[in-house]
């Protein structure tokens, strides 16, 4: 995902990361398991009474949405697309998934009716922004939900937030990497839940699978790699869940 500005920051990978231990989702867009090659692939509707992407042991647990990591994410909703996650990723640029911007007609929101809520936690939040500007993956489209590829946007605010913005990894994660998924769920949409130890199982072009734990609101949340230094940063953008295991398919955010 090669749109963000000059000026934010990035990780550069100066050695290759050592040896680690092998190991979303809005209501328009969860999916049966992904095979990482097509990336064309339209995803099927999953009916609204499943919870897709959990598995039978839920590892999620609360998590304060004021402490980093965490501070970075918050709600983007509207009155006509629902209730995704985001991720801030520069003081004025929030990362989350294109059919997050999705209307109940089937059509893609206006950029001004569209709000990020920093921090977001029981009706309350750090700081909120006004959208004034969508930027998507090339070629998504509305009416085949799709292809997942180009299943991402980024939303420009109308001034910078206080928070302090995730950076975005810059190079591919081995299987095994250690990861964490966060996001505004269906069974929870007023806190933040996480699946604070998942790995990546594999990433084939501009995909990455993962068996974290994250059901429908999650859509839009960030697959945070956890660096050999302990430093988090964005690697993908959570886009599709399956069923009825644990894990999903994230877009790459490099």
């Amino acid at each position: 995902m090669w749109f963000i500005l000059a000026r934010h920051e990035r990780i550069v990978r100066e050695n290759d990361p050592p040896d680690r231990p092998v190991q979303f989702f809005s209501i328009l867009f969860i999916a049966a398991l992904l095979l990482a090659g097509s990336a064309a692939a339209q995803q099927p509707i999953i009916p609204r009474s499943e919870r897709p992407g959990l598995g039978a042991a839920d590892p999620r647990v609360a998590v304060d949405a004021r402490a980093a990591p965490w501070n970075a994410l918050g709600r983007v909703q509207s009155q006509v697309t629902g209730r995704c996650t985001g991720v801030l990723v520069a003081p004025d640029l929030v990362l989350t998934a294109a059919h997050c911007l999705m209307t109940r007609a089937g059509s893609f929101a206006r950029p001004e009716s569209l709000r990020f809520l920093l921090g977001y936690r029981l009706g309350e939040y750090a700081a909120v922004g006004q959208v004034v500007s969508v930027r998507m993956g090339a070629g998504f489209d509305a009416a085949t939900r799709g292809p997942v590829v180009a299943d991402w946007a980024l939303l420009r605010l109308a001034a910078p937030l206080p928070g302090t913005p995730l950076p975005l990894w810059d190079a591919p994660v081995p299987p095994g990497a250690r990861v964490m998924l966060a996001g505004y769920q269906q069974d929870r949409p007023e806190v933040l839940l996480a699946d604070r130890d998942c790995r990546v199982l594999g990433e084939q072009g501009a995909l990455i699978r993962h068996d974290c734990a994250a059901t429908r609101g999650a859509s839009g949340a960030p697959l945070l790699v956890v660096l050999p230094d302990a430093r988090v940063a964005v690697v993908g953008v959570a886009a599709v869940a399956v069923r009825p295991a644990a894990g999903g398919t994230a877009v790459v955010t490099r």
